[in-house]
């Protein structure tokens, strides 16, 4: 029966070229086609089904690679996993990252802190105590002296700021001594103190007479702390201590 449809249907194309009584060349070439494509109908219906199966996936990429659900779970298992492995891979990166600037960080410190730690402000007794003082520290501590007597302006207010700046700079040595136990008080008279002395390595670097003067009638640690910057004598400012080795893992987590 499909044959005899399969008849009627060319004949009803070639019955159009007569019945027209025009010589036309398309009905020919719409029934070529058609035999074309029964043929690769037929051919395509005598395929395995693997091959089916591949036609059909060329046909339509965007669809399953499968129909079958295991096959589909199992592919998505393995897309899952390669995006936790990614996750994972982002985490260890960051994680070792932490402990690398955290290293970085605790050199820094112990560079910085390398040396003897002071912290405090040291009253000086006596004039032999002042030349220990300068001379028998490392080449690489600054040592602040500030000289002094009771009942002179700014003195107090010099001797509190310096108590605050040595609990900041524990490597900087800061001492304080009476211009009258130095051994030469002629050269300390009451018109010149606050005096500051400032030595490295033995050497005098700055000494700063009348101090006081450079500030406000009142002022703080913060001020003489930014006066001693101006002049690049004071290190940077200590570092916050840092945990040991053992809580790497506690911090990072």
């Amino acid at each position: 029966m499909e044959e005899n449809a399969n008849t009627s249907f060319e004949e009803d194309f070639e019955g159009q070229a007569t019945h027209t009584g025009k010589e036309t060349n398309w009905p020919k070439g719409v029934i070529n086609d058609w035999r074309k494509f029964k043929l690769e109908s037929e051919d395509r219906d005598s395929l395995p089904l693997s091959k089916k199966e591949i036609l059909r996936q060329m046909s339509s990429p965007h669809r399953s690679f499968s129909k079958d659900k295991d096959t589909r779970e199992r592919f998505c298992r393995k897309m899952s996993m390669q995006e936790y492995e990614l996750i994972h891979d982002e985490q260890e990166d960051e994680s070792c990252l932490q402990k690398y600037r955290k290293r970085c960080m605790q050199d820094m410190h112990q560079r910085l802190s390398f040396g003897p730690k002071y912290g405090y402000l040291c009253e000086l007794q006596n004039g032999e105590q002042f030349l220990e003082a300068i001379e028998k520290e490392r080449k690489t501590t600054t040592v602040i002296v500030h000289i002094y007597e009771d009942g002179i302006k700014g003195c107090d207010a010099l001797n509190n700021s310096l108590t605050c700046l040595a609990a900041e700079y524990a490597t900087v040595k800061f001492c304080k001594i009476k211009a009258s136990n130095t051994g030469a008080g002629d050269r300390f008279s009451n018109e010149v103190l606050p005096t500051l002395l400032v030595y490295k390595g033995g050497e005098l670097l700055s000494n700063f007479i009348s101090i006081s003067e450079q500030f406000n009638e009142e002022f703080f640690a913060v001020d003489v702390e930014s006066f001693l910057n101006e002049y690049g004598l004071l290190p940077e400012r200590e570092l916050p201590a840092l945990g040991n080795g053992n809580t790497d893992e506690q911090d990072v987590e």
